[in-house]
């Protein structure tokens, strides 16, 4: 499907997390599609915007840029002051650093949601979008996996962000703000960071390594290109229907870890050899063993579907993917060698 958003060309929009990996690329979609958009970014003493900061200077002269912390309650309702749709995405992702610093995710994830619906209700916003994500379902119990499905917190990181799910859906419950829940599979693409899987087998072969460092490659994933992933969020912050709803989007495309080492290393033209490092390997009971996306209500609808599903799909981003990744000015952002947290 195209990008039908006409309903969000005159509306003042504020992305949270804009400067991360899907937030950055959401954000350059909502410029082109004439959006007003005001970015929030998390403040630094480096005054890096992030991924903002690759972005081709007619985007960025388009944005406004605020700098600030979505911990802080007084400055998120600041930033959204003048905002008729919020599309919240700013969040601690890494899951092993959930392991050792899980207080700093009940602070960001939960208490910056708190921030962002409780400004929102004050100041009468229009739509907020809250980003979930499929971890929140832990290790299938039945597949494909429907909005039904159980929540299982088994990790941290996972917990935390069903804290923040629910905390939305208690506003629209509770007070009857517009919010609406989007629950996107792994994705990935160009600018996700090195400790995702994808990347991490890409840079370690553009590298120049033979021996590739990974965790546990039984383990499935269903696997949405950022593309579609931001046709999804478009789609959720556009419709209606959308509202008082938690939607998945994801491929419905189920791929093991170790089939796609195959399919990068097939694509990247090397022979490979993998070697299973301890420090990537998640605590027996916190691994996710299986996700597989029902994609079904956002179809119903949203009439959003996946450009990049299955098999064939799924080459096409990992080719995307990695003719970025192998730029060696893009390749230059990552510390390959190393584990990333």
């Amino acid at each position: 499907m195209g990008n039908n958003i006409t309903g969000l060309k005159n509306k003042r929009i504020m992305v949270t997390g804009a400067d991360g990996f899907i937030g950055s690329h959401l954000t350059e979609e909502l410029v082109k599609s004439g959006s007003n958009v005001k970015a929030f970014v998390c403040y630094n003493s480096f005054n890096s915007w992030g991924w903002l900061d690759t972005v081709p200077n007619e985007i960025v002269n388009e944005l406004e840029v605020f700098t600030g912390d979505i911990r802080d309650p007084h400055g998120v309702k600041k930033a959204m002051q003048d905002c008729d749709i919020v599309l919240h995405l700013a969040a601690l992702i890494a899951i092993p650093f959930s392991y050792h610093s899980p207080d700093t995710y009940v602070d960001t994830n939960i208490k910056g949601t708190l921030n962002i619906l409780q400004a929102a209700r004050e100041l009468n916003v229009e739509k907020v979008v809250h980003t979930s994500t499929s971890e929140v379902y832990g290790t299938a119990r039945f597949v494909p996996i429907t909005e039904e499905h159980p929540l299982q917190g088994q990790s941290p990181y996972s917990a935390s962000k069903i804290g923040a799910d629910q905390m939305a859906m208690s506003f629209y419950s509770s007070f009857g703000l517009p919010v609406s829940v989007i629950r996107p599979f792994n994705t990935y693409g160009p600018r996700q960071s090195a400790r995702a899987v994808i990347p991490t087998i890409i840079t370690q072969i553009a590298s120049g390594q033979q021996s590739i460092k990974l965790g546990s490659l039984h383990p499935t994933r269903d696997f949405n290109y950022v593309k579609d992933t931001v046709n999804g969020f478009l789609a959720v912050a556009e419709s209606d229907h959308s509202i008082g709803e938690v939607i998945n989007i994801g491929s419905n495309y189920e791929v093991s870890i170790g089939q796609t080492v195959e399919l990068i290393a097939e694509l990247m033209g090397q022979k490979i050899s993998i070697e299973t490092e301890d420090q990537r390997l998640r605590p027996e009971k916190s691994e996710v063993e299986r996700l597989w996306a029902d994609n079904s209500k956002a179809k119903q609808l949203l009439g959003w579907e996946p450009m990049y599903g299955n098999i064939e799909g799924f080459k096409r981003g990992l080719g995307e993917t990695i003719e970025w990744f192998t730029n060696p000015s893009n390749l230059s952002h990552y510390k390959a060698g190393i584990y990333n947290l």
